[in-house]
């Protein structure tokens, strides 16, 4: 249930929407929170700097949104809180996720529509928008930021490329090669073939719309990679 507070000049009760909110970035939980507190149908109970923080937060309190960025340390030591928000979203029942970024690529951004993500809303956009979009989210409804429908219609209007999300090994190949190691190199460390490597960083690199390797470096310095 909903935390429940009393407005004792309509003598009713009122419904509570319970936050966590989680970003590695204190100046962003803290200007966040300062959005939401002023909000008196909002309760921020808990923030975290990283996927560790948050899973420890959703173990000991019960919410009914998570607030969250994309391209914060995860449990795995990466720069990705997807694959854990993933795991989130599968489980019953389950907070709804309105997820904040800087990325602009339409096609992780519809990677995060397919895996339940309701909320998506670019940071630039998140001081008018998010209180709105929580809203929307606890009514079972999906709110996108300006900034992200944008990013949509754009990946929308090039068929040739694809929208589903990265998988695991795809993930773990994209961030290696983002990071310097050559095709070989990779292989050798991850104890697979280099036909198999370069195979899954091709993958990569076309499900998030990436043609060259100077984009492959720039998207992966949008999302804290590199």
């Amino acid at each position: 249930m909903r935390a429940v507070s009393v407005d004792k000049d309509n003598n009713k009760m009122t419904h509570k929407i319970r936050v966590i909110v989680a970003d590695d970035h204190e100046c962003i939980r803290v200007g966040v929170k300062y959005l939401l507190q002023a909000r008196p149908n909002i309760e921020v109970v808990g923030e975290a700097a990283d996927t560790h923080g948050l899973a420890v937060l959703l173990d000991a309190c019960a919410c009914d949104v998570v607030v969250s960025d994309i391209a914060m340390p995860g449990i795995d030591g990466s720069s990705n809180a997807v694959p854990f928000l993933r795991r989130l979203l599968r489980r019953r029942p389950h907070p709804h996720v309105v997820a904040l970024t800087m990325v602009g690529n339409g096609h992780l951004l519809s990677g995060l529509q397919s895996i339940g993500v309701s909320g998506i809303i670019d940071k630039r956009d998140a001081a008018q928008t998010l209180v709105d979009a929580i809203a929307v989210v606890v009514s079972g409804r999906v709110h996108l930021s300006e900034q992200v429908r944008v990013a949509l219609n754009v990946a929308q209007r090039a068929p040739h490329l694809y929208a589903n999300a990265l998988s695991a090994r795809e993930w773990e190949v994209f961030q290696l090669y983002a990071q310097g190691l050559a095709v070989h190199e990779i292989a050798e460390r991850l104890q697979r073939s280099g036909k198999t490597i370069s195979t899954q960083k091709r993958s990569a690199m076309r499900k998030l719309g990436l043609e060259t390797e100077d984009d492959l470096v720039e998207y992966a310095r949008q999302i804290g990679v590199i």
